[in-house]
């Protein structure tokens, strides 16, 4: 009774080949939009913002490129780490270096010096697959560790190769308070998501998912598996490296090369895995919990201790983190393999039949 489709005809092809073909789908996301963009911001608190929902805005948009990569072309990285540090250290050096640059080309520039940067270490992926190319991505990792720690003019010098921004705007608006970070981050994953999504909906996005399914078929069809596999890892790479820049420069505000380690790599592709791997929701699914998890369970085990009259330190709080992160990835592997996103696709699926079977 809820989300039927009855009654709603498509009378054209743009209306048939449109996002959000049906009407609850459109009213829900407008209803969403609205309570992000207008009453979170009216309604959340200073420690809301910089604990929970910027980190999970930036980082939903770290998983929609990881999601790209891995979940739409079936490429396995272990480089998204490396990735955001690319974006984040070259945005950082185009906004220093270059006198007057705003904010907003000194993000894309950084995209793009991580989208050169990501089809370097994607060039194994034409020869290799599966754990050999997870490997070779790996290396990404361990070289952009050693780069921005070693090689000074990255940093402008400074010996510990740590960097800060100070005095950021958008067209004027100083972006200085936790609202004005949050809504800038939100504005720009709104429109990444959208460019994403049309995307994977599109040729390249169909030629993507042929090549993750079986690529030499793939490649007896006529779709190019270089062109494909290249093109996947340029814009995850853009993604991931805008998404670097905006948790440097907004998030952070001050960062070193350790920002961006291997944990970073394994929490993004976790997010993926745990959110849904091929759905451009299951990202924010895997953000949300990624992000949240650590932050509830802080809350809630002291508690459920005290009930028993018992005190839990911090660092068995940290310990039962890793263990419930590496069952919950293990449950999902074997009970749903498609994640979170998965479930909410068959939750929609029930209630389009709801309250009869038939």
């Amino acid at each position: 009774m809820i989300y039927r489709e009855n009654g709603q005809f498509k009378t054209s092809y743009r209306a048939d080949q449109q996002i959000f073909p049906i009407a609850q789908d459109r009213i829900a996301i407008a209803l969403l939009l609205a309570v992000a963009f207008i009453a979170v911001p009216m309604l959340a608190s200073d420690y809301l913002f910089r604990a929970i929902l910027i980190p999970l805005v930036i980082m939903s948009l770290a998983a929609l490129g990881v999601n790209i990569l891995v979940g739409y072309c079936g490429q396995i990285s272990l480089g998204s780490g490396a990735f955001m540090a690319v974006g984040a250290y070259g945005a950082y050096n185009f906004f220093v270096r270059l006198d007057g640059l705003p904010l907003i080309p000194a993000l894309l520039l950084g995209g793009l010096c991580a989208t050169f940067f990501g089809i370097l270490f994607g060039l194994p992926s034409l020869r290799v697959k599966g754990l050999y190319l997870a490997v070779a991505t790996l290396a990404a990792q361990f070289f952009a560790d050693w780069m921005f720690l070693r090689i000074k003019w990255f940093t402008l010098d400074t010996p510990s190769g740590s960097v800060s921004v100070a005095n950021l705007q958008v067209f004027g608006l100083p972006i200085d308070t936790a609202t004005s970070k949050y809504l800038f981050c939100l504005s720009v994953l709104v429109v990444m998501a959208l460019l994403a999504k049309n995307l994977v909906r599109g040729a390249i996005g169909r030629e993507w998912m042929a090549i993750r399914d079986m690529d030499v078929a793939a490649s007896v069809i006529g779709i190019r598996p270089m062109y494909a596999k290249l093109s996947a890892f340029a814009v995850s790479s853009f993604i991931i490296g805008v998404a670097g820049a905006l948790w440097a420069f907004v998030y952070l505000g001050s960062w070193e090369p350790g920002a961006f380690s291997v944990d970073m790599s394994f929490r993004l592709l976790f997010m993926v895995i745990i959110g849904g791997l091929g759905s451009i929701m299951g990202s924010f699914f895997g953000a949300a919990f990624i992000v949240v998890l650590p932050i509830a369970l802080n809350q809630f085990l002291p508690a459920l201790a005290g009930l028993f009259g018992l005190t839990i330190s911090t660092a068995a709080i940290v310990h039962a983190e890793f263990m419930i992160f590496g069952a919950l990835i293990v449950w999902f592997l074997i009970v749903e393999p498609h994640g979170l996103a998965k479930l909410w696709s068959i939750a929609k699926q029930k209630l389009r039949l709801w309250p009869f079977p038939h």
